[in-house]
């Protein structure tokens, strides 16, 4: 099982025996959605994976977030944004702009991209040290501002 996984669990059991039910819910809901891509690809996964469902989350729930927002519906808004918080806690600490910059001139280097078509390499080196550390579409547009 993966460390993050497991603190997940944990976190679900005290969420129970302090009765948060914001806390609780968005637990049970990540945890579900972990189930879901266990059971259909039948694995175990591993912590850079569980990253990857987590960032999908996070972006599903500001998402979900700024259109409630949008269409003036701030109660719904706040729940998203709650449950949002509850999932930064599972998150790796954020890298600076000062570190990402210093990754992405290592990839560029260590995978010898010298235009836009070694773009996917860029990524695939940086991808697995970012994952939950950074947007990554930032950080495309920071590769993609360098290798043009």
């Amino acid at each position: 099982m993966s460390a993050i996984k497991a603190r997940l669990t944990d976190a679900m059991k005290d969420a129970m025996r302090a009765r948060d039910s914001v806390r609780l819910g968005t637990i049970r809901m990540v945890l579900a959605a972990l189930k879901q891509v266990e059971v259909d690809e039948r694995i175990e996964l591993d912590d850079s994976r569980v990253l990857a469902i987590f960032d999908k989350q996070l972006k599903q729930r500001q998402d979900a977030a700024r259109q409630y927002t949008d269409a003036g519906r701030q109660e719904l808004a706040d729940i998203e944004l709650a449950e949002i918080e509850v999932l930064r806690e599972f998150m790796p600490q954020p890298l600076s702009d000062d570190e990402i910059e210093t990754l992405i001139t290592q990839a560029i280097a260590d995978s010898g991209a010298a235009g836009m078509q070694d773009m996917g390499k860029v990524m695939g080196l940086l991808k697995p040290q970012l994952q939950g550390r950074a947007d990554m579409g930032a950080v495309s547009g920071k590769i993609r501002a360098r290798l043009q």
